[in-house]
């Protein structure tokens, strides 16, 4: 059986070796990259590491109150109006509002010999675009479409605070649509201050000896809302320290 023969061959010629990179080398060189990526995401994201870029919705819930003044025919009209809503991403309104209506008509009444002022109530759907939700002064465009109930009243009834006694042509039904602008004033996450003005149309009405058909007229409101306007917070960013 023949030995084995082992040939070792020497060179000088750098030319000859093999073109590879060393594995250690290659490692080094995927960290350097991986965490220089890193460091400029961090960056461009403040103080804050995000773990996906899925943005959530901010919900929203609020109860309000306003007082407002108007005219009804030129006479002096005051409002006052209760809300509670839903606010979707600090950009849309939707929920119930309701208002109460008196005016100072003072229009004669041949059947008591005494002088009546108009009142109304009335309550139904409230809706509200809003725009930059997010900014310390926002925009928007409240609409309520509902209905109640308008008829007239012995001033000295509301002066005496006296029992109303109404009867059947004493009160008419009455449908109301009222548009109007707004501007939102964002004071805290659970506080908002509104002003705005308001256009207020509304079906005839049908009251015996009454002078007025409709309840037409602007106003002008301001109010607050307190609830909290930001309930759902990004849940994938975590604040550094």
């Amino acid at each position: 059986m023949q030995p084995f023969k082992k040939t070792i061959v020497f060179t000088t010629d750098q030319s000859k070796k093999p073109n590879t990179m060393n594995p250690q080398k290659t490692v080094l060189f995927l960290s350097l990259v991986l965490f220089a990526l890193g460091a400029k995401a961090q960056d461009e994201d403040g103080d804050y590491i995000t773990f996906n870029d899925r943005r959530n919705v901010v919900h929203g819930v609020y109860l309000g109150i306003g007082l407002g003044y108007g005219e009804i025919e030129g006479e002096d009209t005051y409002i006052g109006s209760f809300k509670v809503a839903y606010v979707a991403n600090q950009q849309f309104e939707v929920g119930f509002l309701a208002r109460g209506l008196y005016s100072r008509q003072n229009i004669f009444n041949p059947r008591s010999g005494d002088n009546d002022d108009l009142f109304a109530g009335y309550a139904g759907f409230h809706l509200e675009p809003i725009f930059f939700g997010k900014s310390l002064v926002s925009l928007s465009f409240p609409v309520f479409i509902g209905g109640g109930a308008v008829g007239y009243v012995d001033r000295d009834i509301i002066d005496n605070e006296e029992d109303f006694d109404f009867e059947d042509d004493d009160l008419d039904a009455v449908f109301v649509l009222e548009p109007g602008i707004s501007a939102l004033f964002n004071i805290s996450r659970y506080a908002q201050i509104e002003a705005g003005v308001k256009y207020r149309f509304s079906s005839e009405i049908e009251l015996t000896d009454s002078p007025i058909d409709r309840i037409n007229g602007f106003s002008t409101e301001i109010g607050i809302k307190l609830g909290i306007f930001n309930m759902g917070r990004n849940r994938y960013k975590k604040q550094l320290n």
